[in-house]
């Protein structure tokens, strides 16, 4: 099926069209007719799904042309909320529809010079959207759609009592639409509230990474960690890559290193200033780094469709955090690779992500990388003698030449 047989607007497809998209995706194939139709919505999905467009391409038809500030999408960090803004800005370039962005870290007076002036569309983070609407440059009075995005996201961050502070301002008399890759308590809680009957759009096996995407894990001792990320950098082709660090010290660190390797390196976490995080982010999508390293907090506010690699300079401590990193690659049916480095200490946040992900994640030795003895390297106990990086599985499958610029 192409866009046009869903009963959205010509110039909402003309937008999509002028993106590049000629089909939807799977979960934009159910989402369409439950939006358009003005009905609630639960969305999961796995990353790089095309979930913004689910969203986007029915609610710009529904809105039609320009009026009141009618729509709201609450996102929970200032990537997603610029992300999700250009997106409706370009699917929508062929309408008269204004979209307004709404985050912190950046000063008040644009953002109260569009609203004075008039949108139809605000895409938001929640504390920089209560302080408007405390300050009376906004109100929710005429908001008739409302979208809660990456909703586990906001609940791990602590966002949920202000999205509650929000949600109270706004008609029962609304469209809302919540999306999460899981469904914990608190936010069926949350969703009970908040939905009135409902529709649920489900698309693969929430707990389950892309299929696009092939991974593995590389047992080292843990003073070995930073050379076999260089030697894996060296030896494998990639187009550009994702490297996550547990903490912002780390982040500054590997990146502080990399570029002494002669390697072209932006970082993001959240004690970079806003203008930093865009021309980081900006740069990694534009090609002039090759090389990212962010946190988890930028983990699900990364959208760069040429992710080749991700790597997981730690082990994530959270299993979801592990689907969402390595949901950066491997997006809208491409394929990619996504490597773990593993010490001694991280044993057992790998294995709660494998139960999670409900299968065993490879591990491999890279060839020729003079390695420390580790206890990792012995054979595996348990039934049937399984053996682990002792084995003997190497880094196959990869270019060992001279990496892609």
């Amino acid at each position: 099926m192409s866009f046009r047989d869903f009963g959205l607007s010509p110039d909402v497809v003309r937008g999509t069209q002028a993106m590049g998209f000629s089909e939807p995706t799977p979960i934009q194939l159910r989402a369409f007719p439950i939006v358009l139709a003005s009905k609630d919505l639960i969305g999961t999905a796995q990353t790089g799904t095309g979930k913004t467009a689910a969203f986007a391409l029915p609610i710009l038809t529904n809105l039609t042309r320009h009026g009141a500030f009618r729509c709201l999408v609450l996102e929970p960090t200032r990537e997603l909320a610029a992300q999700v803004e250009t997106a409706f800005r370009d699917y929508g370039r062929f309408t008269d529809l204004r979209v307004s962005l709404v985050h912190g870290g950046v000063g008040y007076g644009k953002q109260r010079e569009e609203a004075a002036q008039g949108t139809d569309i605000v895409v938001a983070t929640p504390g920089r959207l209560l302080d408007h609407l405390g300050q009376g440059t906004m109100n929710l009075s005429k908001v008739t759609v409302l979208v809660l995005d990456e909703v586990d996201r906001m609940l791990d961050m602590g966002f949920l009592p202000d999205v509650r502070r929000i949600v109270e301002q706004i008609s029962t008399n609304r469209q809302t639409l919540l999306f999460s890759a899981t469904l914990p308590p608190e936010i069926e809680r949350l969703a009970a509230w908040v939905l009135r009957d409902p529709e649920v759009v489900e698309i693969g096996v929430s707990r389950s990474p892309a299929e696009t995407v092939t991974h593995a894990v590389y047992p080292v001792a843990a003073e070995q960690k930073f050379d076999l990320l260089m030697a894996l950098l060296e030896r494998t082709n990639y187009d550009s890559a994702l490297i996550f660090s547990r903490t912002k010290h780390g982040a500054d660190r590997i990146a502080h290193k990399l570029k002494t390797g002669k390697h072209s390196v932006a970082v993001l976490h959240s004690n970079r200033t806003q203008r930093e995080r865009v021309e980081a982010l900006d740069g990694f999508k534009s090609g002039k780094y090759e090389i990212m390293v962010a946190t988890d907090i930028a983990a699900r506010g990364i959208d760069v469709a040429g992710v080749s690699h991700v790597i997981n300079y730690d082990v994530p401590e959270h299993p979801e955090d592990y689907v969402h990193r390595i949901g950066r690659t491997g997006r809208a049916q491409k394929v990619g690779d996504a490597f773990t480095l593993m010490n001694g200490e991280e044993l057992s946040a790998l294995q709660a992500i494998e139960r999670f992900i409900g299968q065993k994640i490879p591990r491999l030795k890279l060839e020729s990388f003079s390695y420390l003895y580790t206890a990792l390297f012995e054979p595996e106990a348990g039934a049937g003698g399984k053996r682990g990086i002792g084995g003997g599985r190497t880094h196959r499958g990869y270019s060992f030449g001279r990496r892609r610029r």
